[in-house]
């Protein structure tokens, strides 16, 4: 016979075990409406207590979605505002019974049509939350307008202000480019023309398909107000910007210093992320991040927030300039493929290549050609890697011997983060030949002959220009038309092609594969060179692991 203590405990178990076995799941939802889009809430603070009220309100926060989740047991509920959230001088709060049955998931959703609604200027006070003040809902209204920019030596941030297709960013963030790729999604980028680029006010101004810029909410510069809030000290800002080869998100910051054209900031913006809106905590633009250029600027180590006058100040200009410009281009752009190369592919493409880390190279009359894939860069890191940690630990001799090998596969200047993330693509490096000038050769011929020996002494042919590819007789575009730009001495600089293009562009389907190049000296005269078929079959099977995810 069971002794009564395990009698007593079980039965007093029983109870408690069949609720947890029969809750359920109630699923919230808290979105409001905004020129007919809706707009999840985020951070709404809600409670929930059954009815009779047995035990104190449970509280719940939504997340970032405006959704929150909470497991009941069967019952009769009440769920209930914690405070009022206001948006758009409205305030809205709810109160809502609901009834939660074993086994059952149910739902809730709040909206306006269903909350009790007042005016904000009566309903909101020191416990309401504003919903346009939280960072959240800052992304979620904002991400849509704020884009990617390619130039062929940068990449930035910029943002929608008009639905006639104009997008701001700043001077310094796109350098001096005049015609910028403009990337809406992961799916959708189109060429633009650079209207205005104000060096003086750090603002630039692009223009692209209106077409595409409807579909896309045009973030308010508040130009014509008549009085604008004052940015202080220590005032929380927050950018949404979008980080190169990586998804949009929102920074928090504060001000550090306001100057009459600029605002510095604490700011810590990721790797070719400059040129994003920056808003206040009230959800009102106050300026444009941008790039620190001056060392006295690098020393503090802020980041350079535009103020917004300075960008109100060429937008009517831009505007009147679009009369005699000739519209961007409407056709959609190519874009890298989705997905990553698979990691577990790269690895043992890397065993088999045995310390084979050469490209697949050919040459021009100005130009050394390599074709790098992902095998290559993957290939050529993990060998970096595994030499620099046998110096640390071992000091094994000729460990830099390896450095040297990797060296070309892993310096891509301006671009060596870009190809350090492996993306599934080929790389075509264009880089230009050195030659000995005549008269050198000359002079270190006459010191010979006197016994004394001279080094050659070379320097570039030509900078690079451009590129175009064809598979058989059709064209095809590049991905990216990079540039990577080397320093030869403290005030020059030569160009290399760094083209990017998809991993399926070249293979059997053609019949051949030609490469024009075209250099700085000679820009109009290509130079055309056929690959050689094998190593277009050398290509086609590097990205064969790629191509059997897709």
């Amino acid at each position: 016979m069971l002794p009564a203590v395990v009698l007593a405990f079980l039965f007093a178990s029983a109870p408690r075990a069949a609720a947890v076995q029969t809750s359920s799941v109630l699923h919230i939802k808290v979105v409001l409406a905004d020129a007919g889009r809706p707009v999840p809430v985020p951070h709404c603070a809600l409670l929930v207590s059954d009815n009779p009220a047995s035990a104190p309100p449970r509280r719940v926060v939504t997340a970032a979605d405006g959704t929150a989740d909470v497991r009941l047991p069967p019952g009769n509920y009440t769920v209930e505002s914690d405070r009022p959230v206001a948006f758009h001088g409205k305030a809205y709060q709810w109160t809502k019974i609901v009834d939660i049955a074993a086994g059952r998931e149910a739902v809730l959703e709040l909206t306006a049509e269903n909350a009790d609604t007042e005016t904000a200027a009566a309903g909101t006070n020191a416990s309401s939350a504003r919903l346009e003040a939280d960072p959240s809902f800052l992304l979620t209204e904002w991400q849509d307008s704020v884009v990617g920019l390619w130039t062929a030596t940068t990449h930035a941030s910029g943002f929608v202000i008009a639905a006639n297709g104009l997008v701001a960013t700043t001077q310094r963030a796109i350098g001096g480019a005049t015609s910028v790729e403009v990337q809406l999604t992961p799916e959708l980028k189109v060429a633009g023309t650079v209207l205005v680029a104000d060096a003086a006010r750090d603002v630039a101004l692009l223009w692209i398909d209106p077409a595409v810029s409807r579909s896309v909410k045009p973030v308010p510069l508040g130009c014509g107000e008549s009085a604008r809030a004052p940015v202080a000290d220590g005032q929380a800002i927050f950018t949404i910007s979008v980080p190169l080869r990586q998804e949009k998100g929102i920074t928090p910051g504060s001000v550090t210093r306001v100057e009459p054209h600029a605002i510095m900031s604490d700011f810590i913006l990721p790797t070719g992320s400059a040129g994003g809106p920056v808003f206040a905590a009230g959800g009102n633009m106050v300026g444009v991040t941008s790039v620190l250029e001056d060392k006295e600027e690098r020393l503090h180590g802020d980041t350079r927030v535009v103020r917004i006058e300075g960008l109100c100040d060429v937008v009517a200009s831009a505007e009147k300039m679009m009369k005699d410009v000739a519209p961007p281009p409407a056709a959609h752009l190519p874009v890298e493929p989705p997905g990553p190369f698979p990691i577990d592919a790269l690895k043992e493409a890397t065993k088999q290549r045995a310390g084979n880390l050469s490209p697949y190279q050919m040459s021009a009359s100005d130009f050394d050609l390599a074709f790098i894939t992902p095998v290559m860069t993957y290939s050529a890191q993990y060998q970096s890697d595994q030499a620099r940690r046998r110096e640390r630990t071992k000091g094994t001799p000729g460990a830099g011997a390896d450095q040297a090998v990797v060296r070309p596969l892993l310096d891509f200047g301006n671009w060596s983060e870009y190809v350090g993330d492996f993306p599934p693509a080929l790389l075509v490096r264009a880089t230009p030949k050195m030659v000995e000038g005549f008269w050198t050769k000359v002079a270190r011929g006459a010191a010979q002959t006197q016994g004394v020996s001279v080094p050659s002494i070379k320097h570039f042919k030509s900078g690079f220009s451009r590129m175009r590819a064809f598979c058989g007789d059709a064209e095809v575009t590049a991905i990216h038309p990079f540039k990577v730009e080397q320093r030869v001495s403290d005030t020059e600089t030569i160009a290399e092609g760094l083209y990017v293009f998809d991993p399926r562009a070249f293979g059997p389907q053609c019949a051949t594969v030609k490469i024009v190049l075209y250099s700085e000296k000679e820009p109009d005269k290509g130079d055309t060179r056929v690959v050689d078929p094998k190593v277009v079959e050398q290509i086609w099977q590097d990205f064969a692991p790629y191509r059997a995810t897709r």
